[in-house]
């Protein structure tokens, strides 16, 4: 692949604030600036090497579904399109193209908002225990990847790098936020997904489960950050789909579950990933992209 694999952003006239897992972001002063790197963690450990496409894959998939479901809830985003940016972001413009969004500067919720519309993962292993997802009951007998009767509504608490994410119930949400913020991220999270999910079905893809996160600007409830990406969610190919375990997936799985076949002990330092699991992956990343919004990376 000759696509240039962007690991760090270095935009020395513009003000880093924070970097994270997969996403660096500069304060632009009204506006927020989030560039999607190629970064890759798994089990909360970035790897060393980059997925070519990955970052473009995640900032034009979730431009797509903050547009497909903006009648549920306004999202921060304002632009993708690089000439919209302030002038001072132009000089960075190749780096910035197809994988940056010019966001609006909202405080952010301290709580991952996790629905599951089927059975895996961490909440497969939570379920084997007791049964429960972060204190649901879930009913007896449920295999592997078993869609769920409805979706669920799961946080879990938000993890600084190198730390792990907790699944929490929303009893215990009430520690950070307060029950009527919590019932509101609840009722949109399962919108947000049901919506998303009944249109992947369309286009063959399971969304087995996803990630939100929200955020207050102006006294309101918006979603932030990504929507609906290979990074956030699990998607299945459905023409593959077979309840009673692990899927074929389009997202970082296929990393994961390559990682777990050697045995990684889920520290750093990240073992180098072979040139073929690089390459499978940036395909999937892609595959994924053109199936949802029938577009390509030229």
């Amino acid at each position: 692949m000759n696509e240039k694999v962007i690991l760090q952003t270095n935009f020395p006239n513009l003000k880093l604030v924070k970097q994270g897992k997969v996403r660096d972001i500069y304060d632009l002063g009204q506006y927020f600036l989030i560039v999607s790197t190629d970064r890759l963690s798994a089990f909360d450990v970035i790897m060393d090497q980059g997925i070519p496409f990955k970052g473009k894959v995640l900032t034009k998939i979730s431009e797509f579904w903050f547009n497909f479901n903006k009648e549920i809830i306004e999202n921060h985003l304002i632009s993708t399109n690089i000439k919209d940016f302030p002038s001072e972001c132009q000089e960075y413009k190749n780096e910035l193209e197809d994988r940056s969004m010019l966001v609006k500067k909202a405080e952010v919720v301290p709580l991952e908002c996790i629905i599951r519309g089927y059975i895996s993962g961490s909440g497969w292993n939570d379920y084997k225990k007791n049964g429960e997802v972060s204190g649901i009951k879930l009913p007896k007998g449920l295999v592997e990847s078993d869609k769920l009767h409805e979706p669920i509504f799961t946080p879990s608490t938000k993890a600084e790098i190198g730390l792990h994410d907790e699944n929490i119930s929303a009893k215990d949400a009430e520690k950070f936020i307060s029950r009527e913020i919590i019932n509101q991220l609840g009722e949109r999270s399962i919108a947000l997904y049901k919506n998303a999910a009944d249109f992947a079905l369309t286009k063959g893809i399971i969304i087995a489960d996803t990630k939100f996160e929200f955020g207050m600007f102006n006294n309101k409830l918006i979603l932030i950050d990504e929507a609906l990406t290979p990074d956030s969610s699990r998607l299945w190919p459905k023409d593959a789909y077979k309840p009673g375990g692990a899927q074929q997936s389009y997202d970082k799985q296929f990393v994961r579950d390559y990682l777990l076949s050697i045995n990684f002990n889920k520290q750093p330092p990240p073992p180098k990933l072979p040139d073929d699991i690089v390459n499978k992956t940036s395909k999937k990343y892609l595959d994924v992209f053109k199936k949802l919004t029938g577009e390509n990376f030229n």
